[in-house]
């Protein structure tokens, strides 16, 4: 498959690939590829932008490079590396064998075959399936001169390499970039992108995503479960639970055999969807009693 056909074509495939967005989501994602723009998807941790990146590759039959972002992450890093264990191994055969010519050893230490490409180069790179999708992942978790240089990459869509010169993409990959907004990006970046926050899906939209992803759990203890997640991302934590945790407590509480939700099973599993202490406590006992019981009430109202 090419590209996406319409929006709704866009939602159609995606949910085919067990990614459930709305018509917001499925908008702006078939811009970016009609128009050939960079995605930038912000968000809270564990909304699904990781995962929208996978399921585009998968409904396009394309190759999925992900960059993945943290502290300290350079240009040389992220485009590539000389495999300098091999160079050294060629300089000692070398060596051995009597000696080589300086300067033809140099240009052959120096040639694609110590090449180690990391994804920037690998999404430049011509692929028989087409372009790939680049994921960017957590961009807010690097620097600004990180930015700068991903700013003049994606402009271009070319890298280059002193020793071998510029490598040019002979079409552009589909880029995707997430942050998770632990600090702000700079608006020279986002400028270059289509942009789009996502957000913790409704209560109905969280269903069909449960569904599409756990499809063996019943659809009551469904409904408890993800009642029971939006009902704690109202609470006061320090770290909501997103989709990813409610489809690990789906997973957990089948693996346990639990036909319905009780306040001792809650108890048990809520690391499973808590990460932090404090919210475990906070939440442990009485507190999950109280939101269990207030869900039973307003079902049965």
């Amino acid at each position: 498959m090419g590209a996406f056909e319409s929006i709704d074509n866009v939602q159609e495939t995606l949910a085919d690939e067990g990614y459930v967005c709305g018509r917001a989501l499925a908008t702006v994602v078939f811009l970016s590829l009609k128009l050939g723009r960079p995605l930038f998807l912000e968000g809270e941790a564990g909304t699904g932008k990781t995962e929208i990146a996978k399921a585009i590759a998968a409904a396009l039959g394309r190759r999925l490079i992900r960059l993945q972002c943290y502290e300290g992450l350079d240009a040389a890093s992220a485009v590539y590396e000389w495999n300098f264990a091999a160079q050294m191994v060629a300089i000692r055969t070398a060596e051995a064998a009597g000696g080589a010519e300086r300067g033809a050893l140099k240009a052959e230490l120096f040639s694609e075959d110590y090449l180690i490409e990391r994804p920037l180069l690998e999404a430049m790179r011509p692929d028989p399936a087409g372009a790939p999708v680049l994921l960017i992942d957590e961009i807010d978790r690097t620097d600004e001169p990180f930015e700068a240089f991903l700013l003049e990459a994606l402009s271009d869509f070319q890298v280059t390499i002193p020793e071998l010169g510029t490598v040019k993409a002979p079409e552009p990959p589909i880029v995707i970039l997430t942050s998770n907004r632990t600090r702000e990006v700079h608006d020279a970046l986002k400028r270059r992108c289509l942009y789009h926050w996502v957000d913790y899906p409704d209560l109905e939209r969280e269903l069909a995503i449960l569904a599409a992803r756990v499809p063996e759990a019943a659809e009551t203890l469904s409904r408890e479960v993800v009642a029971f997640v939006q009902r704690l991302r109202t609470e006061d934590l320090f770290k909501r639970p997103g989709v990813a945790e409610t489809l690990d407590w789906a997973k957990c509480l089948l693996a346990l055999d639990v036909i319905e939700l009780s306040p001792d099973v809650i108890a048990d599993t809520l690391g499973a969807i808590l990460k932090y202490q404090d919210d475990i406590q906070k939440m442990q006992g009485s507190e999950a009693k109280r939101i269990l019981d207030d869900l039973r009430a307003d079902a049965l109202a």
